[in-house]
Formats: structure tokens, sequence, C-alpha cells
């Protein structure tokens, strides 16, 4: 009989951890950039849900059977440039910016997020606890923070985010998350609606910039939660 495996998804249309490869593949299928592992207990699974994917994603252990682990998707193009971007130099960041991150305790939990100068980490802005939401809904939050903040400044500042789905939502201008809206929700749903309206009436011009965590380390407004 076949041994049983769990599979935490970090990254997808519904994070959790998930009994069988299908619920799995349901939930990652489509997904840009989806993060998933697998692991032989459910104990570990979800642990590792618990810590989040900066911790377990991309090791090489208990990655689900024909994936890559490096990217949590089938190797290919995309695989090949996440390897290389582990040798992007120093020197091209820039540090005439604004780095934005979101501290959670689960997913969904509570969120908080903040906004950092990059060359020296002193807060700008913060904002939370929030009492329900998902990590990337506060990812997405933080980057349209920092460019209302850059905008009533007039200033053209970079915007480093390390979520690359916060990113694609705010270009987007669309979160597109999949958390039930009810009472314990009102208040995230209340401000990303809020978020989407900024966004669909106000343009910008600042650079919205990935984070390379893997060459860089952490990026200046993380809450250390790992």
């Amino acid at each position: 009989m076949a041994k049983s495996k769990y599979y935490v998804v970090w990254e997808g249309h519904q994070p959790g951890v998930y009994s069988s490869w299908p619920e799995c593949q349901k939930q990652t299928s489509g997904y840009k950039d989806a993060k998933y592992k697998s692991y032989e207990s459910r104990a570990e699974a979800e642990q590792a849900y618990r810590d989040g994917w900066k911790k377990h994603w991309g090791q090489s252990a208990g990655a689900a059977k024909g994936k890559s682990t490096a990217t949590g998707s089938k190797t290919g193009s995309y695989g090949k440039r996440q390897a290389a971007a582990t040798n992007i130099p120093m020197d091209q960041i820039d540090y005439d910016s604004i780095s934005v991150d979101v501290g959670t305790r689960g997913n969904p939990g509570p969120v908080e997020y903040k906004g950092v100068d990059t060359r020296t980490g002193q807060v700008i802005f913060s904002k939370g606890p929030i009492a329900k939401g998902t990590n990337n809904m506060g990812e997405f939050l933080a980057i349209v923070h920092a460019l209302a903040y850059l905008n009533k400044q007039g200033s053209n500042k970079t915007v480093y985010s390390d979520s690359e789905n916060a990113l694609k939502w705010v270009k987007q201008k669309k979160a597109a998350s999949t958390l039930v809206r009810d009472e314990s929700t009102a208040e995230i749903w209340e401000l990303v609606d809020r978020a989407e309206e900024w966004l669909r009436t106000h343009k910008y011009t600042n650079k919205l910039l990935k984070w390379e965590t893997r060459s860089w380390g952490e990026i200046k407004a993380d809450y250390g939660r790992k």
C-alpha cells in the first residue's frame, strides 16, 4: 500500500494543508509562482505551514514528486530564472526606496505590515494588527500604502516587496484572494477594497520591484517570524 503524504500549500488559490496530491494540484494549478511541498506526516506538514514558506520551500527533502524543489512548479524556464536569480549582486539594490513586508500569526490570522527606508531600516509607516487576513492581502496593502504615501510626497521612489503575488495583484489592480467575506474578515476586506479603489483612481510612475531574498537576504521590513 502506498505511503500517505500531506501537502502544504503556502502560496496558492487556497493555502492550507491537504491530504492528497489532487487536492494540492487543484490549489496550485494555474497559480503563478505557487509554493507547495509534500511531507510524510500531517504533524510535520502542519508545522511547516505554520513556519511559512521562507523556512521550508525550496529545500530538497520531501519535495513533491515530479516538481522542481527550487520553484514549486514543473521544471522549466522559470526554474532556470530562479537559479540565476541567486547570483544577483547587492549593487543592484536601489537603496533610495521603500521596502515593505507583512507579519502574520497564522494564515489566515492577525495581520500587520510596515514600510521602511531600505537604506536605514527606519520605519516610515505601519498598520495593524488587523484582526484576520492572509499574508498575501497584507503584502498587497503594504505596497499600495507605500504608493499612496509616496504619491502624497510627490516622490518617485522605488517600492520593494518580496511577494510576487502581491506585486501581481497591484499591477492588476485587484486582490485575487479567496478569503471568505464575513464579520471576522470585514476589516481587512474594507482596506483591500479601498486599496483597489486607490489603484483605479490614481496613477504612479514608481518602480515596483521584487526583493531578491535568495541573493540579498531578508527584506529590511521583515518581521523575523520564521
